[in-house]
């Protein structure tokens, strides 16, 4: 094999080595990436859905009962179950998201979740209005609804 043959083969391998490298980070780098769902422990405020809301229909689709446990939040997925700790009193619930939410001004106040009366009684805050919260993910849904 001639000696320019073989300088060919030389860098075409190096050229494929490199190319191959590049692949493997990468892989790596977006396997290393950070996961962009929401985290699996959250704090802020919680607010309760108003008398309006009882019997319309919800983002998941189900019809809103002020009495059930359930709740709004603007980004886990439709379906996830959390717990919902009342940081000034201890008590907690656990609760389904079925809807989107909050907005306006709670939100802007730094309000997470929006939980529905019956919720808001357990916790003790229905006299306050809105309560320092600790969230925590119990169970997402293997195929969440599509968000509305």
């Amino acid at each position: 094999m001639s000696l320019d043959r073989r300088r060919s083969c030389r860098d075409s391998l190096v050229g494929f080595i490199g190319v191959v490298v590049l692949l493997v980070a990468l892989v790596g780098a977006k396997a290393e990436s950070p996961s962009p769902r929401a985290p699996r422990v959250q704090h802020g405020l919680a607010s309760y859905y108003g008398p309006g809301f009882h019997g319309e229909e919800t983002a998941s689709g189900r019809i809103f009962n002020k009495r059930e446990m359930v709740a709004a939040h603007r980004t886990l997925p439709l379906g996830t179950v959390v717990r919902v700790t009342n940081l000034e009193n201890g008590r907690h619930v656990v609760v389904r998201i079925i809807d989107r939410g909050p907005y306006g001004r709670n939100y802007r106040k730094g309000t997470i979740i929006d939980v529905s009366e019956g919720a808001a009684r357990q916790l003790r805050f229905i006299e306050n209005g809105l309560v320092r919260v600790r969230l925590d993910v119990l169970r997402t849904p293997a195929n969440p609804p599509p968000s509305g």
